[in-house]
């Protein structure tokens, strides 16, 4: 493979949703481009701004780029899908965008930890998740999360993961999506128009 640019990372993104978006997706009833369109779409309908919703959209993209391969239900270690993600990201997108992805996975666990009620709001295989990715967080882990300045994105990023796991949601396809991914490269990368 080439290497990535900021002309071929959509593209090449566009091709991952294609290729393996029919996937299925933790157990779920839904694939994994289904909960990623559905996270992106619930924030577009929202009226959350474009990085955001490029944000939503983009948090698992870390399950079909990890090294350590995608989860199976049956795992019994993390496969760190947040961290794959973000490395293939970084390099076009902006940090509030990298820390969404990156921080998916933390932000359920400080959730869990200082709002305990959320844990009834997640689905049998985030529970099952959870527990592999270290529970609920420490109060240590919690103070040191609170500093990250995208606190609020990534917050909200996570209630959108957790929305886009229902098989009636109607979602357009990445296309619909692909300009306004291109816009928030071309604005990280200096290309803008």
């Amino acid at each position: 493979m080439t290497a990535l640019t900021a002309q071929t990372i959509v593209p090449f993104l566009a091709d991952i949703f294609a290729r393996r978006g029919d996937e299925e997706y933790l157990g779920e009833p839904v694939t994994m481009a289904q909960h990623m369109l559905q996270g992106a779409t619930l924030a577009e309908r929202a009226g959350q701004p474009e990085v955001v919703i490029v944000a939503a959209l983009l948090h698992d993209i870390g399950h079909f780029t990890s090294e350590f391969g995608t989860y199976h239900p049956d795992d019994t270690h993390d496969r760190h899908h947040e961290e794959a993600g973000a490395q293939v990201l970084a390099p076009f997108f902006p940090t509030l965008v990298t820390d969404c992805v990156r921080y998916h996975v933390a932000a359920k666990r400080y959730l869990c930890a200082t709002k305990p009620a959320y844990f009834n709001r997640l689905s049998p295989a985030s529970v099952h998740t959870l527990h592999l990715q270290g529970g609920p967080m420490n109060a240590e882990e919690v103070a040191e999360f609170e500093r990250n300045p995208n606190l609020a994105q990534i917050i909200q990023v996570r209630f959108l993961d957790e929305a886009g796991k229902h098989p009636d949601i109607e979602t357009p396809p990445f296309a619909h999506f692909a300009p306004m991914v291109q816009r928030v490269v071309d604005a990280h990368c200096g290309q803008g128009v």
